[in-house]
C-alpha cells in the first residue's frame, strides 16, 4: 500500500460518499407502484453494505451527502446505520461544514468517496479523497485513490477494507468469521 494512502487512511474517523455512482453504478430504475405511479429504484452492492457495518463496528461513521432525493437510498442508509443522510443537495460543501461541525471529526480525518464533478469541491477538502474505478477522469485526478472496482460494484468494499488495514483492524474481521 502506497505509504501516503496509508497514512491518510489511518487516520479516518468519518467516510462520506455520494450515492449514484459510488454506492450504485448510476443507473436509475423507474418501476410501478402499487398505486400504478412510477417508483425510482436503484441496486446497491451488498458486500458494500456489511464492510459499511464493519466500519461502524470499528468506530468509524458513515454517511451519504446527494444531489438527489431517493427513498431507496434512505433506506440503504438505514439499514447499514448510516449517521449522516442528505439528499438533495448539489452545492456540498455547506452539507460537508454542517457534518464535520456536528461529528466534531477534523476534515483531515474524513474521507470522501465521488464519481462526478460536484464531489470535486468536497474531495479537496477532506484527508482521504476517494474515485472508484467509474468516475469522470477529472474526478480521478483530484482523488488520493482511486479503486480497481467502479461504483455499485464494491468500490465501497474496496475502501472500507483499506481503512481497516491501515488501522489495523482488518485482521479482527477476518477472525470473527474465521478466515485464515
Amino acid at each position: 500500500m502506497n505509504p501516503d494512502i496509508q497514512e491518510r487512511a489511518a487516520k479516518v474517523r468519518l467516510l462520506l460518499m455520494d450515492v449514484d455512482g459510488v454506492l450504485t453504478d448510476g443507473r436509475l430504475f423507474n418501476v410501478p407502484g402499487p398505486d400504478g405511479k412510477m417508483v425510482e429504484t436503484k441496486g446497491f452492492d451488498s458486500q458494500d453494505g456489511i464492510a459499511l457495518q464493519w466500519l461502524e463496528w470499528h468506530g468509524v461513521h458513515t454517511g451519504i451527502i446527494s444531489g438527489r432525493v431517493s427513498p431507496a437510498a434512505e433506506e440503504r442508509a438505514r439499514q447499514v446505520k448510516m449517521r449522516y443522510v442528505y439528499q438533495g443537495h448539489i452545492e456540498k460543501i455547506p452539507i460537508l461544514q454542517e457534518i464535520q461541525q456536528a461529528s466534531g471529526v477534523p476534515l483531515a480525518e474524513i474521507a470522501y468517496a465521488g464519481d462526478d464533478l460536484t464531489d470535486i469541491v468536497v474531495m479537496r477538502r477532506v484527508g482521504l479523497a476517494i474515485a472508484p474505478a467509474n468516475a469522470r477522469e477529472e474526478v480521478k485526478r483530484a482523488a488520493h485513490f482511486i479503486t480497481a472496482a467502479s461504483g455499485g460494484r464494491g468500490a465501497i468494499r474496496e475502501v472500507a477494507e483499506l481503512i481497516l488495514t491501515a488501522q489495523g483492524r482488518w485482521t479482527d474481521i477476518l477472525k470473527k468469521y474465521e478466515v485464515e
